[in-house]
């Protein structure tokens, strides 16, 4: 059994986790083997998150004061949190495939960017395009009215040297 005082670091320590997330994402692990546990810690490392499994006491007090406070409060049963102050588009999709492969593991609910989420808008974050695609979308929109110019402009120019072309060949111009 911890002491006190490691059950106050563990408070401290998770309090500053919490507070530094923008994007943490609640989830339940009943049942599971440490084989799956550790599967599960390793996929949340690789897209650049962190996942700790936690004391509903402790997550709550922890919370009190930070955006993820209506999130981990009245929690029950077995909770592990899984946090990243990268990208959490990536973090949800990771997730969501574990749990795809994994039903033991289930989502409970969410903060993203000081926003608290249930477990739809998890699985609606996992669904969405990775921060990459969008910035290639997004230039992609940008760019196509100018590559839509170019090519226009392009155009006439080949069509009036076409025109000319078969002027020419055709005899059709007289010099005077």
């Amino acid at each position: 059994m911890k002491r006190k005082e490691d059950k106050k670091k563990d408070l401290e320590a998770l309090r500053a986790e919490l507070e530094k997330a923008p994007s943490i994402i609640i989830g339940s692990y009943e049942k599971m083997k440490v084989a799956q546990d550790f599967a599960l810690r390793k996929t949340v490392r690789e897209v650049g998150g962190h996942y700790k499994v936690v004391k509903n006491n402790i997550a709550a007090l922890a919370s009190q004061g930070t955006p993820s406070e209506p999130a981990l409060k009245d929690l029950k049963g077995m909770t592990s949190v899984a946090y990243t102050h990268e990208d959490p588009v990536a973090l949800a999709k990771a997730l969501a495939k574990f749990a795809k492969e994994n039903p033991l593991y289930s989502f409970r609910a969410g903060v993203v960017e000081g926003r608290v989420i249930n477990m739809a808008d998890v699985k609606a974050l996992a669904e969405m395009p990775s921060k990459e695609e969008l910035f290639s979308r997004l230039l992609y929109l940008i760019n196509a009215p100018a590559t839509m110019l170019a090519r226009t402009l392009n155009g006439v120019g080949r069509n009036l040297a076409v025109v000319v072309d078969q002027g020419v060949k055709e005899e059709k111009f007289k010099s005077a």
